[in-house]
């Protein structure tokens, strides 16, 4: 089974040596994103806007990968302080919906660009 690389201009571009998602079979796996706004490249203000902002880049992804965010069914969140756990929750919970997909939480000495919070997914394509 072969692989394809995922690429579009309303997520940031890769800033290593990597892929925005790969996606094999029917399986879509993104990269982690951060918060950056696709179109100035900066970060967005608090960790709020930085989930909301991680999650509308993965839904792009997502959507170029020909899937959605109801098909997700992992995700990883990396949090650069797990006192903010409450605060990501609540802009998670407006992205998904139940049944919601199983999830890691991780608190992380640091993030690339000093970013507050990173998220990548798993998505089963239909």
């Amino acid at each position: 089974m072969g692989k394809k690389q995922v690429a579009t201009t309303k997520a940031p571009g890769a800033i290593g040596p990597y892929s925005q998602a790969i996606v094999t079979g029917s399986w879509v796996y993104t990269s982690g994103q951060l918060g950056l706004n696709p179109e100035t490249g900066e970060l967005a203000e608090g960790v709020q806007e930085q989930a909301r902002q991680s999650l509308s880049n993965v839904k792009a992804i997502l959507e170029e990968a020909g899937a959605t965010l109801e098909q997700v069914v992992k995700t990883t969140v990396f949090l650069k302080d797990m006192n903010d756990f409450t605060a990501v929750n609540e802009v998670y919970s407006t992205f998904f919906t139940e049944p919601y997909p199983a999830r890691s939480a991780v608190e992380v000495a640091r993030l690339p660009k000093d970013g507050l919070v990173e998220i990548e997914v798993v998505a089963r394509k239909k």
